[in-house]
């Protein structure tokens, strides 16, 4: 919501708690099929967009959560060489991925092209590998390309979602997760956003429940600052196929990925789980 056109307050009534930043001007509003967009100028955060009300990326801070959900899941992979993205319309995560030369082939499905094509225009930045040789958008539904994929095909998937509501919602259920377990490789990953470990542990517990009755033998978290989204720290929830990997922390060469926030030593801490969430997660869902 705006507050008398001069600040942008995201409210969680539930936590009652406020995020909020000085505005410029309103540059986009528009309703698409999906969902209404709209990007401001702030005067602090650079250029904001905020889908259906909800902060979603702005210009200063949005390297903290694109870095985590990509880089911490692909240097744990043994040789990731093709990757999904479902969601990430603004394309940060993409460009993330193709970091690593390694990379063959990234897709991005994405439910809104608008939300892209906005994205060129206000955020070029995130947008600087859409047209790089191994990446491929495509606008559509991500339940239902995952559901099609061909089993095996896929090393590492990124569920860069919104909130599980509206058309973000059928991303959190045993259901897709089932579809990522059979599309993914022998040692697949699937990371997914997973909202603030402080205010929406119970959407973190389903989430692993979810996960391990889907298949996946061992689940785990990763957790970043993210000055934007409610509370400032959030999570991205990983899924494993495969038990025994390991992060090949040697491999992490942060001059050649050029990252801001992301290296070695902020990977091996983002894997540890705080003893209150751990807790919340209970015994039966993160046991190591």
């Amino acid at each position: 919501m705006t507050l008398d056109n001069t600040w942008f307050s995201e409210i969680d009534p539930a936590a009652g708690t406020a995020f909020s930043l000085k505005l410029g001007e309103k540059l986009v509003e528009e309703q698409t099929p999906f969902q209404k967009i709209e990007i401001y100028q702030t005067e602090t955060f650079g250029k904001l967009m905020v889908i259906d009300g909800c902060t979603m990326v702005s210009t200063r801070d949005n390297f903290l959560y694109h870095e985590m959900m990509s880089h911490p899941a692909l240097f744990t992979h043994p040789d990731p060489k093709r990757v999904v993205i479902i969601g990430g319309g603004d394309c940060g995560t993409l460009r993330e991925v193709l970091k690593h030369q390694d990379i063959e082939y990234a897709l991005q499905v994405e439910i809104d092209e608008r939300v892209t094509r906005l994205s060129e225009e206000h955020f070029p930045e995130l947008c600087e590998s859409n047209d790089d040789p191994r990446a491929e958008l495509y606008f559509g539904d991500g339940i239902e390309w995952m559901a099609r994929a061909e089993p095996g095909s896929v090393d590492v998937v990124i569920v860069d979602s919104t909130d599980p509501v509206g058309p973000a919602e059928g991303l959190f259920n045993q259901a897709f997760y089932e579809s990522v377990f059979r599309a993914l490789g022998e040692q697949g990953i699937l990371v997914q956003q997973s909202e603030s470990p402080m205010l929406h542990l119970p959407i973190l517990a389903a989430m692993h429940g979810a996960m391990r009755a889907a298949g996946f033998v061992d689940t785990g978290m990763i957790n970043f600052p993210q000055p934007l989204y409610p509370s400032g720290w959030w999570s991205g929830t990983l899924a494993f196929k495969d038990a025994s990997l390991q992060p090949r922390y040697a491999d992490v060469d942060v001059e050649k990925l050029n990252t801001q926030y992301y290296n070695a030593d902020v990977h091996r801490g983002a894997l540890a789980i705080p003893n209150f969430v751990r807790q919340g997660l209970s015994s039966e869902v993160v046991d190591n």
